[in-house]
Parts: C-alpha cells; sequence; structure tokens
C-alpha cells in the first residue's frame, strides 16, 4: 500500500499535500483581495476603461439596438429600467448611441495620442541626442507650441484643416506633441551619460544602434505615463471639437455631439447632457488615474 502510495503521489492519495494546496489557494486569493482592497481606485479606473473599450469593439454587444433609429412615442423619457441614459427628442435610446460613439470618439483618441507620442518622441530623442543648435531651434519651436492653449492650436488647426473626425484627430495630435517631446528630452539628458551608454559608446557601437538599444528603452517609461494622462485630455479636446461641430456629422453618433444635440432641452430633459457628460468625466479620470500609476511604479 505504501508503494502504491509512493509511486502514484496523487493528490487523492496523499490528504496532507490536498491540505496544502488549499492552504496556499486561500493564502493567494487573501493576498488578491487585500491588494484589490489597497488599489480600489486603480481597479475601479481599470474597470471604467475596459467598459470604453469594450463600447469601442463591440458596441452590438452591449447595445443591440439601431443609435439612429428612434421611436417617436417615446421621447424624452427619463432614465429607466428600459432606457438607461433616457430617450432624446426623436425617441433615441441615449445609451444606446452613447455605446455605438464610443467607437468613434476613441478612435480619434487613440489615433492624437499615437499622433502625439510617435512625432513628440521622435523629436525628443533627436533633440536630446544631437544637442547644439539642433536641440535649440527644436526646444524653440516646442516653446512655441507650449506658448498656445492646446485646445486653442487644435481649434484653429481643424478649422484650417476642415470638418472631419479624422481631422480632429490630427489636429488634437498635432496641440500634444509639444508635451511629449519635452518629457522624451528630459529623460534622454538623464539617460545619455549613464555608465552603460557611455561604455556601448566606447566599445565602438554606432550612435544610432545605442539610441535605439540603450537610450530609447531606458527613456520610455515616463513617456508612456504622459501618454496614459494625455489620453484623459485628448477625450476632453475631441468630445470639445465634437461638441462645437467639427466632428462627424450628425445623426452619427459621437460623444461631444450628443452633449450639443441636448443643451437645447437642459431645462427638460437633463439627462441628454448630463449623463454624456459623466462618461466623459469618468474615462478621463480613470485614464489620469491610471497614468499616475505607471508613473509611480517606473520611477520605483
Amino acid at each position: 500500500m505504501v508503494d502504491i502510495l509512493v509511486r502514484r503521489g496523487s493528490v487523492v492519495d496523499r490528504p496532507e499535500a490536498t491540505a496544502g494546496d488549499d492552504g496556499a489557494r486561500t493564502h493567494r486569493v487573501a493576498a488578491t483581495l487585500r491588494w484589490v482592497r489597497g488599489h480600489l481606485g486603480l481597479v475601479l479606473s481599470g474597470l471604467v476603461l475596459a467598459v470604453a473599450v469594450g463600447w469601442a469593439v463591440a458596441p452590438t454587444l452591449f447595445a443591440p439596438g439601431d443609435p439612429l433609429v428612434g421611436v417617436p412615442a417615446e421621447k424624452f423619457q427619463a432614465p429607466s429600467a428600459a432606457h438607461w441614459f433616457g430617450t432624446d427628442n426623436l425617441g433615441r435610446d441615449l445609451y444606446t448611441r452613447m455605446v455605438h460613439g464610443a467607437g468613434l470618439s476613441l478612435t480619434a483618441t487613440l489615433s492624437a495620442v499615437a499622433i502625439a507620442l510617435v512625432v513628440g518622441s521622435l523629436l525628443g530623442l533627436l533633440s536630446g541626442a544631437a544637442g547644439g543648435i539642433v536641440d535649440s531651434a527644436i526646444m524653440r519651436v516646442v516653446d512655441v507650441l507650449l506658448s498656445i492653449p492646446s485646445l486653442l492650436l487644435a481649434l484653429a488647426l481643424v478649422t484650417a484643416l476642415g470638418f472631419g473626425t479624422r481631422n480632429v484627430a490630427i489636429a488634437v495630435g498635432i496641440s500634444l506633441i509639444a508635451n511629449f517631446a519635452r518629457v522624451m528630452r528630459s529623460e534622454v539628458l538623464r539617460v545619455r551619460h549613464a555608465p552603460y551608454v557611455e561604455a556601448a559608446h566606447a566599445s565602438g557601437v554606432r550612435w544610432y544602434t545605442v539610441l535605439a538599444r540603450h537610450v530609447l528603452p531606458n527613456s520610455f517609461q515616463p513617456v508612456l505615463a504622459l501618454a496614459a494622462v494625455e489620453f484623459g485630455m485628448a477625450v476632453l479636446a475631441v468630445s470639445s471639437l465634437s461638441f462645437l461641430g467639427y466632428g462627424t456629422k450628425p445623426p452619427t453618433p459621437e460623444w461631444g455631439s450628443l452633449i450639443s444635440e441636448g443643451r437645447n432641452f437642459l431645462a427638460t430633459a437633463w439627462w441628454l447632457t448630463t449623463l454624456p457628460g459623466l462618461v466623459i468625466i469618468a474615462v478621463v479620470l480613470a485614464a489620469q488615474r491610471l497614468g499616475r500609476h505607471v508613473g509611480r511604479t517606473g520611477t520605483r
């Protein structure tokens, strides 16, 4: 019998192993619960962003209705179990329009942040690595961009480019380039004199290889944290330009345009502006909370 227990070595044949596994599992669950309690804000922020991304990726999964079709007999209905966010002046379900509008709003936001991240990081990397006249010239351009409020700059650019969600994304992206360039430049200046970078130069490694293998990877963490924070600001900028009418044309739903449509009925249908505004605020705060966490993690 002992030989069978030794050969098989199963959990069923060794009750003490089962007890040990149960204890370890209980310990892991307790540790996870403690972490969740200690980082409740971070968990809630992740859930908010996950829901927003889910709306953008699979809107029909969350709201299978048609966002463009309404029931006139059900217009101006307050939020209820049948219509979570109420209905608008044409009887269209506002929750369905918010869900289907997330795709355009978040796509424009991600595009804007991607433009700012790539262009700004390259400018900051070139400025910090080259130094001299190149650094001075790039930083003077960056200073000019920083002297103009980002929303005002985006408004001027989208006026020149024309209406449309794509042009809104480009305008907002350009208005955010200066922030990424400044952060990347400061990190490159910090990293380029590190011992491992100087050792790579001394060993004969080419300058662009040193930048790609050593300087850029070790300078990118704060830039990623800034991207998470700027994502929230980009949501506000894209929604603001959409609110002003520079985004996609009605009746296609977009978060900013939904607030713009509801402002005419603010006295009688408060939910048409309040609920979309609360969703935008939640996404912005969640993105900034996540960005602060990434920034703190990167500095440890």
